[in-house]
């Protein structure tokens, strides 16, 4: 069975090593546990991984959708304890668990697979708050819901479902932008991978999509105006899409037919070439060829290799 962290691959062990300082500084300052809620949470958070791995490696369907059930139920009560924000569940390592730079919030996600066909995501952003108490916000997943699901601008309510692997923060006339890297599964024929922008409305609420990638249209890539970027292949193709934070790109794989029938997705190969966006003015633009000098030969694409195997086991 796919295991739904297979593809977090996302920073370099420069960018790694960035945010780690940024993280232990945070939780340095951070409001701190109190002996007993963090005996608590060390409790609820063995009962979280344990059905974590459940929801993932269960033989049957209707027991990961049983574990699934009971994890939320945890989850909810584990983030509710004081400062909760500051414990970082370390051991439940079948979820994703990402942060941006600041640090000012951080996004749960995770999928349930019923059958090779379909694939469900699941999440929650935790706000980081001043007094330690939650602010959280589930994210139920409405793809089933739409035809189009590039088409329009979501609230949490109503996602795009995505596994989370990665984050990108920029900031333009003082609001802050950050780009989601996401990875969906999607069914036994094709996968798909996302960049979505999430931005915090007035009331601070999280609002997902926006006019932000700005790209000729083609036959493979979404028809304008596209609130989200989606790039949907071949399964076990192996497309990549990560930001490089030397060249400050995002760089994807460059998609073809191998059948030359563009418009079925489940035939898009990678042919060993780069596309990417580069942010300017609030937007990312797109770039035709991101390695125009030099053509790099399959495996050299500029990233580290996988935190997890396809087995969802840590590469050591």
């Amino acid at each position: 069975m796919r295991v739904v962290l297979h593809s977090i691959c996302f920073y370099n062990m420069k960018a790694l090593i960035i945010i780690s300082f940024f993280l232990t500084c945070f939780f340095a300052n951070a409001q701190k546990i109190n002996n007993a809620d963090n005996k608590l949470l060390k409790q609820t958070e063995d009962t979280l991984a344990l059905y974590s791995k459940q929801m993932v490696f269960a033989q049957d369907a209707s027991s990961r959708f049983y574990a699934d059930s009971i994890f939320i139920k945890t989850l909810v009560r584990a983030l509710k304890i004081n400062n909760s924000f500051s414990y970082p569940f370390d051991s439940v390592t079948t979820i994703s668990k990402i942060y941006p730079p600041d640090s000012s919030f951080r996004i749960f996600t995770w999928q349930i697979e019923r059958d090779e066909s379909y694939f469900r995501q699941y999440g929650a952003i935790q706000m980081r708050t001043k007094e330690g108490s939650l602010k959280f916000f589930p994210l139920i997943d409405a793809s089933d819901y739409t035809s189009t699901p590039t088409d329009s601008v979501r609230s949490n309510t109503n996602w795009i479902g995505a596994i989370y692997y990665g984050i990108v923060a920029k900031e333009y006339k003082g609001k802050k932008y950050y780009t989601l890297f996401g990875f969906d599964d999607n069914d036994f024929v094709s996968t798909k991978k996302w960049l979505e922008e999430l931005t915090f409305n007035a009331n601070s609420e999280p609002v997902f999509g926006g006019p932000f990638f700005d790209y000729k249209e083609d036959s493979i890539k979404p028809a304008q105006p596209a609130y989200r970027f989606c790039l949907e292949y071949k399964k076990d193709a192996k497309a990549r899409m990560v930001y490089d934070p030397d060249l400050d790109l995002i760089i994807f794989d460059h998609l073809i037919s191998e059948s030359n029938e563009v418009n079925k997705k489940f035939t898009l190969i990678p042919d060993g070439d780069y596309e990417g966006f580069k942010w300017s003015n609030g937007k990312w633009l797109h770039i035709d060829k991101v390695f125009s000098e030099q053509q790099l030969k399959n495996g050299q694409f500029p990233m580290p290799a996988p935190i997890l195997d396809d087995n969802g086991k840590p590469n050591n």
